[in-house]
């Protein structure tokens, strides 16, 4: 089972989001989750590297919802560990 975090930066701007983007948003998550356990993320999140920032990802979970995130030091020995950074429209990429 992936193990998360969230910056307090990601709480913030969670905590803006309508309760509508905050349901879009754990219907992708649940599919990310599915995912990080196969190794091969699925098309439709539109998962890709953020150029500005190495190492730095983002997950499209509405045509202008984003979240960024970046892989943490495993907590689990063999368990992915993900640190969510920034969630919002497109314009959290100018700062992931």
């Amino acid at each position: 089972m992936p193990t998360y975090e969230a910056t307090p930066r990601f709480t913030a701007d969670h905590h803006r989001l309508t309760p509508e983007q905050r349901h879009r948003f754990r219907q992708a998550v649940t599919a990310f989750v599915d995912d990080l356990r196969t190794g091969t993320f699925r098309t439709g999140l539109r998962i890709k590297g953020v150029r500005s920032s190495p190492g730095v990802y983002e997950l499209t979970w509405a045509p202008d919802g984003r979240a960024t995130w970046s892989y943490g030091q495993e907590r689990i020995p063999g368990s992915r560990h993900v640190v969510w950074r920034r969630i919002g429209t497109h314009a959290i990429l100018t700062s992931p």
